[in-house]
């Protein structure tokens, strides 16, 4: 007997939130309209994906001061977005990115609990993290959380919301119309949880949701970051897309996970990745070429570079070489609402200075180079192999894709790669689970009380 294939799990984002999104294109779409979220949303799930995906900020960003325009700026609320999508898909989980800085772990549990009930079990909540107080400035509380604080209050928030939705069990709403008994245990719902973030008591409103708990997603490439993930998350988000580093990350995750006493399969690996298609690899390149030479312009260069270097560099030539100074790391930030992912400012700026050096790139040139994250190129046909070859050799366990084109990208990767990913038997050929986690593949969540039952 041939050992089944491992399959590849898919998830769809709208762009949005960066200047990977060709909002000048002839063709784009409107970022804010829902015809834009469902028509994604509806392709998405004709192409059998697991789950779509919506990013979040919650400020516009700026630079000295000044809202610009390098980032899409303008997203309705997500719980609205996701609550209107689950009304027009059957089968699409839906995943949404929201902030445990700036929330209360019951507005947190109530939101997440009513989308898994109104979808049929379709709900996943991306736990994100802020520190900065310039993002805290849109909060009535300020927000100000010091950066070594951050995991703590995630990881406390999460475990309150958790504390919430496990306290209904699966059977407690009776509704037996002929003794009149509603409820089967006179204390469903009521919580109490005491740690150094929260000290919070009462009775949640929301009975167990069909998920029992939604999926948890989460990005983090700190040791710190990695730690929370594997201990805590269903699914985290990989920023590597070439194969080496990405299946290190791979064996890395899945080794904290088991360390933190689960299961290598109970946490998916999925890195985000766009794709450019062509009736040949040639056509393809230069396809994607074009593309990337239009996302990347003088501007965006420089102020890419602004978040490494903490500088100004609108004086220098984009066409020029790489700023010879150093970054400036103790100054006020320029760039606002973007948090620096790097973690040494003066060894990137090295790295870049090297690469440009090497390869004989102007500014412009190296980030382009140094900043995309390996996209998909090539024929229907061979982006299908990338996709197969880099799941089935432990890179990921999937894929989250988006477009740079608003909302009609997706589409081409549906008509032409989808069927080629389901011939090779590494995608369904239709839906058979009832919820996200089913279809994630994911062992199902009990309560505690089930789990006592049926022991």
């Amino acid at each position: 007997m041939s050992t089944p294939r491992k399959q590849v799990i898919l998830g769809a984002y709208l762009g949005g939130v960066n200047h990977h999104t060709a909002w000048w294109h002839p063709r784009a779409g409107s970022q804010i309209d829902f015809s834009s979220f469902e028509h994604t949303a509806r392709t998405a799930e004709r192409g059998k994906f697991d789950f779509f995906f919506l990013a979040e900020g919650l400020i516009l960003r700026e630079r000295a001061g000044q809202i610009f325009d390098q980032d899409i700026i303008g997203r309705p609320d997500t719980f609205t977005v996701l609550a209107s999508i689950a009304a027009v898909t059957e089968h699409l989980g839906l995943a949404g990115t929201i902030n445990a800085t700036f929330n209360e772990p019951y507005e947190l549990a109530r939101r997440f609990a009513s989308l898994d009930h109104l979808s049929g079990g379709r709900a996943a909540w991306n736990v994100v993290t802020s520190f900065d107080a310039f993002t805290g400035q849109n909060f009535r509380r300020g927000g100000f959380l010091d950066p070594a604080d951050r995991y703590t209050r995630a990881e406390e928030t999460l475990n309150a919301v958790r504390a919430l939705w496990d306290s209904w069990d699966e059977h407690d709403v009776v509704a037996d119309r002929d003794t009149g008994r509603f409820l089967a245990r006179a204390d469903a719902g009521e919580f109490a949880f005491h740690g150094s973030q929260f000290d919070i008591s009462g009775r949640f409103t929301v009975p167990r949701s069909p998920q029992g708990r939604p999926v948890i997603l989460q990005a983090g490439v700190s040791p710190q970051g990695r730690a929370f993930a594997a201990a805590n998350a269903d699914a985290i988000f990989s920023p590597y897309g070439k194969l080496p580093e990405a299946a290190e990350f791979y064996r890395d995750i899945k080794s904290r996970a088991v360390a933190a006493g689960r299961s290598a399969d109970d946490i998916k690996i999925l890195p985000s990745a766009s794709f450019v298609l062509g009736d040949t690899e040639a056509e393809a390149i230069e396809k994607h070429r074009a593309i990337r030479d239009e996302q990347v312009t003088g501007q965006t260069a420089l102020i890419l570079l602004e978040q490494i270097w903490n500088r100004d560099l609108s004086g220098y030539d984009p066409d020029g070489p790489v700023p010879a100074i150093d970054p400036d790391p103790d100054a006020a930030p320029i760039i606002q609402g973007r948090a620096f992912v790097h973690q040494d400012r003066f060894a990137t700026a090295k790295q870049l200075r090297e690469v440009a050096e090497a390869k004989k790139l102007s500014l412009r040139e190296v980030v382009i180079d140094q900043f995309e994250r390996g996209p998909l190129i090539g024929t229907p046909a061979q982006v299908a192999q990338q996709i197969d070859d880099f799941v089935s050799n432990d890179g990921s366990d999937g894929f989250i894709l988006g477009s740079h084109l608003v909302p009609w990208g997706i589409d081409e990767f549906v008509d032409q790669v989808v069927p080629l990913l389901q011939d090779r038997g590494v995608l369904r050929a239709d839906y058979t689970g009832n919820t996200l986690r089913d279809n994630l593949g994911l062992a199902p969540i009990r309560s505690a009380a089930a789990v006592s039952a049926e022991g």
